[in-house]
């Protein structure tokens, strides 16, 4: 089915306001705040030598990252489909029944995906042959770039970022992979044109908020030093706002100093670290919401 792609367009544009959803923004930076410290405390068990430790953490966090962002991407299709927007402990339950077709449908194309990988490498090996290999090679070589270059694309545009929201919005394994055929075959430039734009708020958004977060970062630092007296030196005032926990500051070589000062004084820039992660993850979601309304309205 061809997809309108003006109207299209101005609904992926309307995803802007993804950061008006206060749920999904909380239930996200919750998700990403929890997952950060189970990632700590796996770094800090590896540092200690307990890998099995460390697996576990990191394995929690990978959990909660993964369910997080499903039921974030539950309260936006609500957003996007002009719903009012459920409870994120409803979201959080609803993630934990369904999220797993997510899994399967990601699972279903990757091992597609290898197959076909597969059955090049196949070919490739045949080329060892005599008599068949040279001949062999000039028509696999050109092929093997377009199927897996293809299948690139498809991941990239298709499959990654609108399997989600087809489950969403309510499709089972079955139905996601259905769709993703249907816009396999039938749709991939207008959904490639349509995930573009998506692609080109996000990097706005991205850009705006680096902005936002570098200059008053910048400004703050200064403040706090010269007009405020703050004995903290500004590399280590300005580490929280880039991601840097106590031990990935002395990893780098800066020892943390001022005590509970500094350690507040991370704290408080991890917190602008992780909206500044958060806000542009939310336009992404709101967009590949918008992408997949976009193209199956009407069917």
């Amino acid at each position: 089915m061809t997809t309108p792609l003006i109207p299209a367009l101005a609904r992926v544009l309307a995803s802007i306001d993804a950061p008006r959803n206060l749920r999904a923004l909380h239930a996200l930076l919750t998700a990403f705040c929890v997952a950060g410290l189970l990632l700590a405390m796996a770094r800090s068990a590896l540092g200690r030598e307990q890998e099995l430790l460390s697996a576990l953490w990191l394995g929690l966090a990978l959990a909660v990252a993964f369910f997080g962002v499903n039921a974030t991407g539950l309260m936006v299709m609500d957003q996007a489909r002009g719903l009012p927007v459920r409870d994120p402990r409803d979201a959080l339950s609803d993630a934990l029944r369904g999220a797993h077709r997510v899994l399967l449908a990601l699972l279903a194309c990757v091992a597609a995906a290898g197959a076909a990988a597969l059955v090049l490498a196949g070919l490739f090996w045949a080329t060892r042959l005599p008599g068949v290999g040279a001949p062999l090679l000039a028509l696999v070589l050109p092929a093997g770039v377009l199927v897996l270059g293809g299948m690139a694309f498809a991941l990239v545009i298709l499959v990654g970022p609108l399997a989600g929201p087809a489950v969403w919005a309510g499709q089972r394994s079955a139905g996601v992979l259905r769709f993703l055929r249907g816009r396999l075959r039938h749709g991939l430039p207008e959904t490639g044109l349509l995930m573009a734009a998506v692609y080109l708020l996000v990097a706005l958004a991205t850009a705006a908020v680096s902005f936002v977060v570098v200059t008053g970062s910048r400004l703050v630092a200064g403040l706090a030093i010269v007009g405020a007296g703050v004995e903290l030196p500004a590399q280590q005032l300005l580490a929280g706002v880039m991601g840097l926990g106590p031990r990935a500051l002395s990893a780098s070589g800066v020892p943390l100093e001022g005590g509970a000062l500094g350690l507040a004084a991370l704290t408080g820039g991890g917190v602008v670290f992780a909206l500044a992660l958060v806000l542009p993850t939310l336009v992404w979601l709101r967009g590949c919401c918008a992408v997949y309304l976009a193209l199956t309205e009407g069917e």
